[in-house]
């Protein structure tokens, strides 16, 4: 199959390296805002570039990688959608939930899938936890506890850009929260903090926040979310049961050490890039789109599935603002 992708930065090189190495992608046709960019990785990759993104629709391809701005991703799945062109977009579905929703009921009437990248989904220790709660090994989950923690800030004119911690980091766990117990998200309530980072603060934006979640069965969920874990890239998920309980991320390269003398886990060096840490969740991410393209499985990802993210973002962060609960259905 042809495949084409937009938007060739750091995401996107990565993306069109393992696109290239897919073996049911033949042919890859990339495009950037920056020309050259697109000619360096697509000669890099010995894809066909084309001037502008908007011509990655018309060049004849089966499904589209959108990995371009967060500004443009409604326009880009609106036009792909129009096209009956199956779509593959990086979170979040826009910078604003108000956007989102707009997004999904503009196309609610078509049936051409768009999968939204939330690749957790796709890690060998999430997929694991879900089956053992889905099993009812676990009993009921009373407690799930979902960290997202980056070594470092992004740089300051990414953070300007990105909606917010909880629009662009906390984002995932909110999906995975969604995605691993078959819950909604009711409420929310979240407390933020900048300690060392000024230009986070200038950007009305928060370097560490924490988010309590009321889920619609019962279930509680803390999510814990830092521009500064100076250890490295933490991203783990516990499930706490009735019966048992499990966590994905808990393995030799984890960011946390122990404090006591007589133990030697974790091992490892820890992980310090997303990239590195979800790179087989990423390529099983992307096989799983070349499946939905191909029409042999439907998306694992859907857009009001980011949708419903982008939701529970809003909320988180209207309640870090305002210092107080903030129910989802206050924000749709």
């Amino acid at each position: 199959m042809r495949i084409g992708l937009v938007g060739l930065g750091r995401i996107g090189a990565f993306h069109a390296r393992t696109l290239t190495d897919l073996p049911t992608v033949d042919e890859l046709v990339v495009a950037d805002a920056l020309p050259d960019l697109a000619r360096r990785v697509g000669d890099e990759l010995g894809a066909t570039v084309v001037p502008e993104p908007a011509d990655v629709l018309s060049a004849g391809v089966d499904g589209i990688v959108i990995a371009s701005s967060t500004v443009t991703h409604p326009d880009l799945i609106r036009a792909c959608v129009h096209a009956g062109i199956p779509t593959f977009c990086e979170k979040p579905v826009s910078a604003s939930a108000k956007e989102a929703v707009a997004l999904r009921d503009d196309l609610a009437g078509f049936d051409t899938p768009v999968q939204i990248g939330f690749p957790r989904r796709f890690d060998a220790g999430y997929v694991a936890a879900k089956a053992d709660l889905d099993s009812g090994v676990l009993g009921y989950v009373h407690t799930v506890r979902s960290t997202t923690l980056d070594p470092a800030p992004p740089p300051e004119e990414y953070i300007r850009g990105s909606g917010g911690i909880f629009n662009d980091c906390a984002i995932h766990d909110f999906d995975s929260i969604r995605f691993m117990t078959g819950q909604e998200v009711v409420e929310v309530y979240a407390a933020g903090a900048t300690q060392g980072i000024d230009y986070i603060r200038d950007a009305g934006d928060a370097e560490t926040v924490t988010s309590v979640l009321t889920l619609s069965g019962g279930t509680l969920a803390v999510v814990s979310n830092s521009r500064a874990n100076g250890r490295g890239h933490d991203v783990r998920l516990e499930l706490l049961g009735s019966k048992d309980s499990v966590a994905a991320g808990l393995d030799d390269k984890l960011p946390l050490r122990s404090a006591d003398p007589a133990l030697g886990f974790p091992a490892g060096k820890p992980w310090h890039f997303f990239m590195d840490r979800l790179e087989d969740a990423f390529r099983a991410e992307l096989t799983a789109f070349t499946e939905v393209v191909a029409g042999t499985r439907p998306s694992p990802c859907t857009l009001h599935d980011g949708v419903e993210a982008s939701l529970v973002a809003a909320a988180a962060t209207l309640s870090w603002r305002e210092h107080r609960p903030v129910r989802v259905d206050e924000v749709r």
